[in-house]
């Protein structure tokens, strides 16, 4: 804690504190910091209060994306004297209509609101009629709340408001607006846009909204030029990827680099309703797509492309020689030879991802050492005729970054034992792996030192010894994502071990273990990475849902200043529903999620390079945010946030 004033009667000057520092340089320091880390310097001491204020007041950026802020927070936060704000990052979750006036500025270059359950359409009409140098907007789950509408009027306004717009991401449901205005409100759209991210929208509208429309007086040979004819990236979620679609989308964004198409049907498709062959060989029309990604999810029912085999990749693959990305997922008829048509053709590929390849074996991969192919990232989930051989010849891409073999059942032990070999690797996704804790002990001879991300969810031979074979004296300061989910024979001795091991986790999940239970939150709470730090300080998820030791003694170690930087928790309510709710209402900026559901926050686009302040077992920026009592001398009362900027 930093001491704001020399103490009585002391004449050495080197004992000033901070009010004899220039506040220029304070305040410059502190522009340097993220929104959150300036908010717990100012907790600290009134001179730093004094400048947060002030900083506040012109920041350009401010983004506040693991915490749902409430209207009382954000109204201090966000003063209307800041004529500079460019970028906003927001949780909405606890927002509405009522918060628009402060989120939504004429300054504003770039806009992320995410969680918009609670506003109506007027966030969209309000936004086109004040926001006219707006660059990228980011909106999620608009009017999903009952008794919210939106109305293609509303749509019409921002898009006809919003003339510098070059990033559109609408994550909702765009299919609840009228077909019969929808193409022709996007007519209205920035010729800047460039890039356009839909949440769900139909094929057929898909259509209409591309293909050009054809006046009364005009020949259909000679057709207007399409709606949006400089989109260069599109992405779009639909009920079907089909033909027409594809076609529409080839012919006329004769500008596209980027395309990503992910469908989930219900039931299996006509073929009207459905990709073939030739629809695959009308991809690329133009010859400058660069990133490809053609998915049947899984998720509704079992569904996949039937009618592409191996001679639509060949087809394919004749026009994307210069492709550096493919995605592909739910091409069941494909075999082994379309898919070493990619590899050999595709000199440019840098990322390849197959899901549910279900035809794909090690043959794929058995010459692959003999393209000129530099892959950084390979996913190959739910190819479960892949073995061994595979993973050792995928090895001799030393350039891997990223692998993730998740779901692929006959990859044991010897796979890891290639993987070791892999300098850069960054993440590493095994789950359901048939590996043991001898596997695990080859990764820390090498490819351990490296790793960011692990997740080993589900392989069911690994017991407490994998922890040690990982962290086998020689700890990896790197890792900060570890998924332990789903071992039955984890249990709290491997907690230990890991404690122990002194890494400073971010990210720790051990769902479903059914041996974990209180000392293991005991001791990731106490357990420290240094002499001074908490390892609970360094936990921003903790996932412990349906483990079966866990009463209501580790929710004692759950409250302050325990795990002070945790913003996501996964526990089971069945363990004492009124010890849940008083958790959650103590620390109300952490999600607590009972039902089982996956834990994390959107991938928000942080670039900004600035620095991320470490806290200290106290978590001064939830004090901020509930005005608690700081422990400063300087600091006589509690101040609550309302008073702040008095």
């Amino acid at each position: 804690m930093a001491t704001s004033s020399a103490p009585p009667g002391d004449p050495n000057p080197v004992n000033l504190g901070l009010d004899h520092l220039p506040t220029a340089l304070i305040a410059t320091i502190m522009t340097k910091l993220d929104v959150p880390s300036i908010l717990s310097l100012a907790s600290t001491c009134k001179t730093f209060r004094s400048c947060a204020v002030h900083i506040l007041s012109f920041l350009p950026n401010f983004h506040l994306p693991d915490v749902a802020p409430s209207m009382d927070l954000l109204r201090p936060l966000l003063p209307p004297s800041n004529q500079y704000l460019k970028s906003v990052k927001v949780d909405c979750t606890r927002l509405d209509d009522s918060s628009l006036d402060l989120l939504i500025r004429p300054s504003l270059h770039e806009l992320y609101l995410r969680n918009c359950a609670d506003f109506s359409g007027k966030l969209l009409s309000q936004l086109g009629n004040s926001c006219k140098d707006l660059r990228f907007l980011y909106l999620s789950s608009v009017a999903e709340k009952r008794g919210r509408s939106i109305d293609v009027l509303h749509l019409e306004e921002l898009l006809s408001g919003c003339t510098h717009l070059e990033t559109l991401i609408l994550m909702f449901d765009v299919s609840i607006f009228l077909r019969h205005n929808f193409a022709r409100v996007w007519s209205l759209a920035s010729s800047r846009l460039i890039a356009l991210e839909i949440g769900y929208i139909s094929s057929v509208m898909v259509t209409e909204l591309l293909s050009p429309a054809v006046g009364p007086h005009q020949s259909s040979i000679h057709p207007q030029p399409s709606t949006l004819p400089n989109i260069q990236k599109l992405c779009l979620s639909v009920d079907y990827i089909t033909d027409t679609m594809i076609s529409t989308i080839s012919k006329y964004l004769t500008s596209l680099t980027h395309l990503d198409l992910r469908d989930s049907p219900i039931m299996e498709p006509r073929m009207a309703f459905d990709l073939t062959n030739n629809g695959l060989q009308q991809i690329n029309a133009h010859g400058k797509l660069k990133h490809l990604c053609l998915v049947r999810s899984q998720e509704i029912a079992p569904a996949y492309f039937k009618r592409v085999n191996d001679l639509g990749i060949l087809l394919m693959a004749d026009k994307c020689s210069d492709m550096e990305s493919i995605c592909l997922g739910g091409f069941c008829q494909v075999t082994d030879t379309g898919y070493k048509t990619i590899l050999h053709s595709c000199s440019k590929l840098y990322k390849l991802r197959v899901f549910h390849g279900t035809h794909l074996t090690d043959l794929v991969f058995h010459d692959i050492v003999a393209t000129s192919l530099s892959l950084t990232h390979v996913s190959l989930r739910w190819c479960k005729l892949l073995t061994n051989l595979a993973v050792a010849s995928l090895a001799s891409n030393g350039d891997l970054s990223t692998l993730d073999l998740r779901d692929c059942r006959n990859l044991g032990d010897e796979a890891l034992r290639a993987i070791n070999t892999l300098p850069k690797l960054k993440t590493l996704l095994m789950n359901g792996c048939d590996i043991s804790d001898v596997g695990l002990s080859y990764l820390s001879k090498g490819s351990m030192k490296s790793l960011v991300s692990l997740s080993v969810r589900g392989c069911k031979r690994l017991t407490d010894k994998c922890i040690s074979a990982l962290f086998d004296g020689n700890s990896n300061q790197e890792l900060r994502e570890l998924d332990l989910s789903n071992l039955p024979n984890l249990s709290d001795a491997g907690v230990l071990l890991l404690a122990k091991s002194r890494v400073p986790i971010f990210e720790l999940r051990m769902r479903q273990c059914p041996l974990i239970g209180d000392t293991s939150i005991m001791a990731l709470a106490s357990m420290r990475v240094d002499e001074n730090v908490w390892c609970g300080s360094t936990l921003r998820l903790l996932d412990i849902f349906n483990c079966g030791g866990i009463t209501q003694l580790s929710f004692r170690w759950l409250k302050k200043p325990y795990f002070p930087r945790l913003r996501w928790l996964g526990v089971t309510r069945s363990v004492n529903r009124d010890v849940v709710d008083a958790l959650a209402r103590s620390r109300p900026y952490m999600h607590v999620a009972t039902r089982g559901e996956e834990l994390g926050t959107d991938q928000w686009d942080d670039s900004d390079d600035m620095y991320l302040q470490d806290y200290e077992e106290d978590d001064e920026f939830e004090e901020w945010l509930l005005g608690e009592d700081t422990s400063d001398d300087e600091m006589e009362d509690a101040v609550d946030m309302a008073d702040l900027f008095e």
